[in-house]
């Protein structure tokens, strides 16, 4: 059997963290391995726990996902460290949005609420660049 995807969920809303986490907890193939509340705690753990996969709320309080990415993507690089995929999370279908977070170096969009199919097929890609958008 193969390790389990190693998920970092990020949202600000401790429900919605919550509700990934038991999602994420009954599919086999995936271990969320921490959460953030916001964008200043998702860099600090992206690097700390390096997990197979981010979901990054786009809008947070203090930090949003959309500058936490560029952050996490800098850091990556000056470390010269593997890039991480990270997964935009948001309300909003709008796709200047999308081209947002995609120009800040996230590697997929998906729109909340989430299609749990379509979460399992992300997350599953993470072990294979490119993610599919």
């Amino acid at each position: 059997m193969n390790d389990p995807i190693r998920v970092l969920v990020v949202d600000d809303q401790a429900l919605l963290r919550g509700s990934f986490r038991a999602l994420l907890d009954n599919e086999p193939g995936f271990t969320v391995v921490g959460e953030a509340a916001t964008g200043v705690e998702a860099v600090a753990l992206a690097l700390e726990l390096r997990p197979d996969v981010v979901l990054m709320d786009v809008r947070m309080p203090e930090m949003d996902g959309i500058e936490a990415t560029r952050r996490i993507r800098a850091l990556e690089e000056a470390n010269g460290t593997p890039r991480t995929p990270i997964v935009a999370l948001t309300a909003n279908a709008f796709g200047e949005d999308r081209d947002a977070c995609l120009a800040a170096g996230m590697d997929a969009f998906l729109v909340k609420p989430l299609d749990r199919e379509r979460l399992g097929e992300i997350l599953s890609a993470a072990n294979r660049q490119p993610l599919a958008a």
